[in-house]
């Protein structure tokens, strides 16, 4: 989605030259952009917000995008949001390599919907695994400036304001819950099994070459291995498959995690040890 100039309340932006990426180490949709634009041979100037400071709720940051989530790219002064929109419109900027051919739009529009539509999910697997309830709770502060400055969004036609609002309220008052996690699993494990019986047949989502949905997918499968989801037993196809993009270059070093996020998913699973609250013990797998 590009951003009309209007949007935008920090001017200095929409003066850089070039390609830029404002983005989050550990941020999954970070990520699934680096990934793709590595790909592409696509070369960018890299601007780190960091999350985990509450960067992204800047006034610098949220008068870039008022939706105060990265990645953001800005292209010589053009603001663009989302992750997926952001790599359509690099696609067909950058036609080669092709990682969304022509044939496949239709069905690429139906999977990215689905992918977006478990953001939510991942986002309550990863705060509770990753980075932990309790140091992530959000100050209700932060929630209100959020609250207020998303107005923007609704002009923009945010449909998922109401979403993030309610789990920064959810996760602020008692954390990410086991049934939220249960729900959460479940809604993958559909997704998964069809992939399963894809990845039977071919080597990768949409066929027998990489495309944006593989990028989409890995990350989601990153995550969740990294907190526990016992692929290799459940799903050996798709663990097959993410072993094999997980030896390219290209997908293993944009997923590493600073040493800060590291910290919080060692003491996480330390705990989660002790607790038996680990993801295997709530989902009972």
């Amino acid at each position: 989605m590009k951003l009309e100039s209007s949007y935008i309340k920090t001017k200095e932006v929409l003066n850089w030259k070039g390609l830029h990426l404002l983005n989050f180490a550990a941020s999954a949709c970070s990520q699934k952009v680096r990934i793709f634009m590595q790909l592409k041979g696509i070369t960018w100037q890299d601007h780190q917000i960091n999350l985990a400071a509450d960067a992204n709720y800047s006034d610098w940051f949220m008068g870039i995008n008022p939706r105060a989530q990265v990645p953001v790219l800005i292209d010589n002064g053009e603001v663009h949001i989302e992750s997926n929109d952001i790599m359509q419109y690099l696609e067909s900027k950058f036609p080669s390599p092709c990682l969304l051919p022509n044939e496949l739009q239709e069905t690429m529009q139906e999977e990215l919907q689905t992918e977006d539509d478990l953001h939510m999910d991942i986002r309550n697997i990863s705060y509770r695994f990753m980075f932990g309830n309790k140091l992530m709770k959000k100050k209700n502060t932060i929630i209100k400036k959020y609250e207020d400055d998303a107005k923007i969004g609704e002009v923009l036609n945010y449909s998922h304001k109401s979403k993030v609002l309610n789990f920064y309220k959810g996760v602020s008052k008692e954390g990410v819950t086991n049934d939220a996690i249960v729900s959460s699993i479940d809604k993958f494990r559909k997704k998964f099994d069809q992939f399963e019986h894809r990845l039977s047949k071919q080597s990768y989502l949409l066929g027998d070459s990489v495309t944006l949905l593989d990028i989409s997918w890995f990350i989601y499968v990153h995550r969740l291995s990294q907190v526990g989801y016992p692929f290799a037993s459940h799903y050996p196809k798709i663990n097959l498959w993410y072993q094999d993009l997980t030896t390219q270059e290209e997908f293993s070093s944009n997923t590493k995690n600073p040493f800060p996020v590291k910290v919080l998913m060692m003491i996480t699973k330390i705990k989660d040890n002790i607790l038996g609250t680990s993801l295997q013990k709530i989902v009972n797998f």
